[in-house]
Parts: C-alpha cells; structure tokens; sequence
C-alpha cells in the first residue's frame, strides 16, 4: 500500500464519539448485576472448551502520574507496595487457576499498567514464578509487556527476558522537551534509545512505541520532528494515539488546560501528517484504528489471511484465546462474557483477602450481542465482510439480517470508504481511519451521538 493520504473534510465529517471495539457489546455496557455464582457456570463451560489461554496482569503503579493519562493507577514512590500487591495477585491467581484445566496452554501473555516495570527485578522474576507455577506456557507464547523507560535498569530488561517476554512496548508519547515537560513526563530521547537497545540486544523479536497526538505545545513541525527520530530508531511497531481530553473522568487532566494545546485543525493537521509520513514508501502499514506495523510483521500477514483478531489487548494473531486477567481493574473475556474486577485497590484487597473473586462489574452475552460482536470484529480486522461466509458461520442470513445496516453504509461508500457488492463489502485504503465510524453501523447498543461517552473516533 502506498502513501495513504488524508481528506481532512472526511475526517471532520466522521468524527464523532464511539467505542474502539476492544470488546462487543463496549465495556460501557458492563453493570453490577452480574453474579459470581453465574459467572463461575460460564467459566466451567469455558473450561470444557479447552481453547488457549491469554493471560493479563495490571501493575497500577507509577511513581509520577503524567497529567495526560487515561488508565488505572496508583501513585506512589514507597515500592514496598509492590510486596504486597504480588501476594494479592497470587492469591487470585492460585483460586482462579484451580477452576482451568491445567492441559489449557497459555498462548498470549500481556503485562500492562500503570507501569509494570515499577516492580523490581526481582519482584518481576517473582510474578513469572507464579506464572510458571500455575499455568503451562506454549513454546510459542507471544509475551507482550509496557515499558516505562525512565527510572529503567538493564537489569529489569534481563529479568523481563529470563521469564519469556519476547515483545516490548515503550511510552514515547513526544520526543520535544517542552511538550514532556507540559505533560510532567521527561524522557530524553537518549533514555528511550538506550532501552530499545538493550530490548534488542537481549532478544526481544518486536519493540512498539505509542505515541500520542494533540498534546499541549505540539505543532506539525515539532511532531515532524519527534517522527523524525522514531523513523531512525526503527521500531517494529507504532501506536499513535489521539489524546483524549476527559478531565470529568481524569481530574489532573485539567491542568492541560492552563497549557497551550493545539486547535482541532492543528490536531487533524498532526493526524494527516502522522498517516502519511508512517505509510510512505511503504515504511509501514496502517492497520486501522492507530496502529501501524511494518510490512513484514505478523500482524499484517494475519490481516492479509483474514485471522487477525481484536481484544482488550489490541490487535492480536491470538485474539481466539480466552482472556482470564489479574489484578485491580482487569478485565476478563471468554465467548459467552465479559468481567472486571474491582477498580480500586482496598476494595481489591478487601475481596481477595475475604476469598472472593474480586468482580466489581460484568456482561452476559445474548446470541444476537455474539452475531453482531463477530461482524464487528471482522470490519475492524479484515476490513471487509463476505456475506455468504458470515452467513455461514453465524447460521443467519447475512443480507437480511442486517438489511439496515448495510443500508447505512450508503453514505460511506458515496464518500470512497467503502466498496459494496452484491456479495460483500471492502475497507478501502481510506476508510481504515474511519474503521470505528463504519463498524459502529452494526452496533445495536449505540445512544445518540451526544450522550455517548466515549472517545471521539479520530
């Protein structure tokens, strides 16, 4: 594929809140009512089904909170919280692993946070050990972990490797000085090479970088030239992100607002140049939503045979694994639901240490929420539909089904988004930046624009 570029009038048009679609029904759908009593029934069922396992751990601490993050986390600089945050860990995982048959391999491991390089070597080794000690790792385990670079050993780098992990992905976010010193994030350039150096050194087959678009102090010219620099350092990988302005949610992020950040024209003008400046000469490939890979990649093959999936770790050539997640906030998913546990760390505590399972929320899901979860997920990872084989596959007639929705899809493929036939439909080259915007065609659960609460989709 060549340089993709960008209508900017196309994207002022489409973009409008909606769900990412790391899950279907969206985890705003989630509620209390489901029951651990209920919910231990679909896991037995699940067991019987002997499929892969696809195993998270969230690690919520961070010793400085970076005033434009989104997740779940924990501030502190006293370390020894770590201690007792692994006993916890170990405690869920000892129940949850007695209730799975032990023959289930482990195919996709993911370490996310907060920061789980805030552990130390050691306590990293430690949390393998428990790994080790519960579940059977494939020998082909794709072992993704985030990587904070500051405050980093070559030693955290050694102890990642000596438990399996193969893939790497570092916060970047912007290489400017003044754009990390607005967002209380200082990371020299230097710090991140030295990591991707020692991550390569070591063995590690990808290395990503996320970055983020519409931080305060960004221009086009000075994200050209933080581009400029990651193209040198060669990642294997790229997740480029829009901020996410949602201080209602996030409070310190309202210390953002004292800065100067950038006009929507100028955060379309970063997004136009992001696309098209990754996509040139084939440098790499634009996945859809905002990730990028490099031709070669596992991921584009995947996208290319039409196996690639999506789950709440992304885009994965492991997303039919079942996904069993430790830890406060994370969230689970196996076919027929979806749970999450509690999200603040006493009330994480307080459960485990009683002997519960420590659900907070969670969503059972009905035959029509899998029907239209499927279709979903193959618009965002195929980037087209065969109507004879969705047919086939979900034991419905395709066509009539979801006669309305594809009525829908008139006005993008009007605008060059799509490429309708009698017997399908294909995500044109432009229309995989408006990939939320055309899966959300087949969303039943969707409110009206202006009461979503979600992200804006571009």
């Amino acid at each position: 594929m060549s340089t993709l570029n960008v209508n900017l009038d196309l994207v002022k048009k489409y973009n409008v809140p909606g769900p990412r679609y790391t899950s279907y029904p969206p985890a705003t759908k989630f509620n209390a009512s489901l029951t651990w009593p209920q919910l231990l029934e679909k896991i037995s069922a699940n067991n019987r089904t002997g499929r892969g396992l696809s195993l998270y751990f969230h690690i919520p601490f961070c010793e400085t909170l970076c005033w434009f993050c989104g997740c779940t986390t924990v501030i502190t600089t006293n370390h020894g919280q770590a201690t007792g945050y692994l006993d916890h860990l170990e405690k869920e995982v000892t129940r949850m692993a007695a209730l799975l048959d032990p023959k289930r391999e482990v195919v996709q491991l993911h370490w996310g946070g907060g920061s789980p390089t805030f552990l130390h070597p050691d306590e990293i080794r430690r949390l393998g050990e428990i790994i080790c000690k519960h579940f059977k790792l494939s020998s082909d385990v794709e072992a993704g972990v985030e990587i904070d670079p500051r405050r980093l050993s070559r030693e955290h780098i050694e102890a990642l490797r000596e438990i399996g992990f193969n893939r790497a992905s570092l916060g970047v976010q912007d290489f400017e000085p003044k754009v990390q010193e607005a967002i209380h994030r200082i990371q020299p350039r230097d710090m991140t090479q030295r990591v991707l150096d020692w991550a390569r050194e070591l063995g590690f087959g990808s290395v990503n970088f996320d970055l983020i678009y519409g931080l305060p102090h960004q221009t086009v010219d000075s994200f050209t030239r933080t581009l400029d620099a990651v193209l040198e350092m060669q990642p294997d990988r790229l997740a480029v992100f829009s901020y996410a302005h949602v201080p209602w949610i996030k409070p310190a992020q309202k210390i953002l607002e004292q800065k100067i950040l950038p006009t929507p024209e100028v955060k379309l003008e970063l997004l136009k140049m992001v696309i098209e400046r990754l996509t040139e000469n084939d440098r790499y490939v634009y996945i859809g939503m905002d990730h990028f890979a490099r031709p070669t990649d596992e991921l584009v093959t995947a996208q290319r045979n039409k196996t690639l999936q999506r789950n709440f770790q992304g885009y994965s050539t492991r997303g039919n694994a079942d996904i069993y997640a430790f830890g406060m906030s994370a969230i689970s998913q196996i076919p027929d639901a979806y749970w999450q546990n509690e999200k603040e760390l006493p009330d994480y505590y307080a459960a485990v240490d009683a002997g519960n399972a420590p659900l907070t929320r969670g969503y059972v899901l009905t035959d029509e929420d899998k029907i239209r979860r499927e279709t979903v997920m193959r618009v965002m990872c195929d980037l087209s539909l065969d109507y004879a084989v969705m047919s086939q596959k979900l034991g419905i007639k395709f066509t009539e089904h979801f006669a309305s929705e594809l009525l829908a899809l008139e006005p993008f493929e009007a605008d060059g988004l799509v490429r309708r036939s009698p017997g399908g439909l294909e995500v044109t080259n432009t229309g995989r930046l408006f990939i939320r915007n055309i899966a959300m065609c087949f969303d039943n659960t969707l409110l009206p624009s202006g009461e979503r609460k979600f992200s804006r989709t571009i």
